[in-house]
Order: structure tokens, then sequence, then C-alpha cells
């Protein structure tokens, strides 16, 4: 599965965002429709957005999120978020879903949105934050070794 690109979207008053076009085709084939939303749990950087992820993707990565060691306080952590605020929604007839409050305000979510595929994910980030997270220099962060042979 490719969810690639990034999409400008709104979202009406009572919280419902439709899913542009193509990629709401690419999830009718790969899951009918449903999706799992819950939070970006990396949220050092401010980075407070939402992971959207294909049904079938997220009950791959759930028992790894299950296996993390409970009495480690990062992966206990990490658990809680994931798995506490995981939301399992259905595109509606018109492709939109309704985001939950509780996701919402963790994202700061309002109006205008950004969805940016990340490949077998989505973020959803409040278009105020992506610009931003766009903007920061993120010249502190070391270069993962992965990225030094890493050619494109």
């Amino acid at each position: 599965m490719h969810l690639l690109g990034s999409h400008s979207i709104s979202m009406d008053a009572k919280g419902r965002m439709a899913i542009p076009a193509r990629i709401r085709e690419t999830l009718a084939d790969a899951c009918a429709g449903k999706i799992v939303i819950t939070v970006n749990p990396d949220t050092q950087g401010g980075e407070r957005c939402l992971w959207v992820y294909p049904e079938p993707e997220w009950q791959e990565i759930l028992p790894k999120i299950q296996a993390l060691p409970t009495f480690n306080k990062k992966a206990q952590r990490t658990q809680r978020l994931l798995m506490g605020h995981a939301t399992p929604l259905e595109m509606d007839g018109n492709g939109r879903v309704l985001v939950p409050p509780t996701l919402r305000e963790y994202a700061g979510l309002d109006k205008k949105l950004m969805l940016i595929g990340q490949g077998n994910k989505l973020e959803l980030w409040s278009e105020t934050r992506w610009a931003a997270w766009l903007d920061e220099a993120d010249d502190d962060d070391e270069m993962p070794a992965e990225m030094l042979s890493l050619s494109l």
C-alpha cells in the first residue's frame, strides 16, 4: 500500500473530515474504508498529530505494541498513548470520517488540516502545526547511520 502526498483538507464543525478521492480509493481497496486513528506518541518536538492506519495495517502493528515491556516507563507510555487513543472508524458513503473530540483536542485540529502520506499510514495535522513543523530547523538532531548511505 502506498499512501503518499500531502493534501489540504477541511473539517466541519461536527469534526467530520472528507478523505481526498485518491486516498479514499486506496483505502476502499485496501480496507473497505475501515481505519484506525491514534495519536503520534512522539510529542517531544511538538509533533502533536494523529496517525491514520488502514485497519489491516493497524492489526499488524498492534501485537508489536502489546509486546513492549510493561515495566519500562517509556514503553508503557507509548502503549498507553497508542492503544488508549486508538479509535476504529469507517468512512461513510461520501468518504468522510468523524474524528472524536479527544483526538481533535490532542492534535489541536480545527477547520484547516493537512493529511500527509507516510507509505503505510497517514498523518493528520492542523495546518498551523504542519506549517510550524516545516519551518523548524532540525540542526540539533544527529543524522541516523541508516540515512548516511541513502541515495535519492
